[in-house]
């Protein structure tokens, strides 16, 4: 597995966010998207609120062997932070999403930290369990990505 390192979130990793957030097939498996994850103003929007500063959002680039591979943050109220990430689906089922989760734990000492997945995305559920996240409860919520309702399930990561 290669080593990821986490830094800022730069001006030329835009680009490619956009582009997995673009991918249909990447999107139907991460379930919880923008309505339109192809509207790059809407896009474009989000990241400069994520990137202001403002709301407690933190948010990470992930970089594996010099190669910007994802991201991952935290956003939310103290007591209920929730953790996101993304990889980038060429760089699936190699590790990337652990370590960088991983990573990002260990420099964000806020605890308890929550996350949600959809309830089939076993990839995702894995990656969270791997990481000390341990279901706390189940839900139902409308996935833009498939344009349906589905489960999902609810994860914490405590002290």
């Amino acid at each position: 597995m290669a080593e990821v390192s986490l830094r800022a979130v730069e001006d030329a990793d835009l680009p490619l966010f956009f582009a997995w957030m673009s991918d249909p097939d990447a999107t139907r498996v991460a379930a919880f998207t923008p309505k339109d994850p192809t509207d790059r103003a809407a896009f474009d929007a989000h990241w400069a609120r994520i990137r202001s500063g403002s709301g407690g959002v933190v948010m990470r680039t992930a970089v594996a062997d010099g190669v910007v591979v994802g991201h991952v943050g935290a956003y939310g109220e103290v007591g209920d932070r929730q953790v996101t990430y993304w990889i980038d689906r060429a760089h699936w089922g190699r590790g990337l999403a652990t370590a960088a989760l991983r990573a990002f734990l260990d420099e964000t000492p806020t605890r308890p930290l929550h996350a949600r997945a959809a309830a089939d995305n076993l990839g995702s559920r894995r990656v969270l369990e791997k990481c000390g996240f341990v279901v706390t409860g189940t839900d139902r919520g409308f996935a833009q990505a498939r344009g349906e309702e589905i489960d999902e399930v609810l994860v914490t990561l405590r002290a």
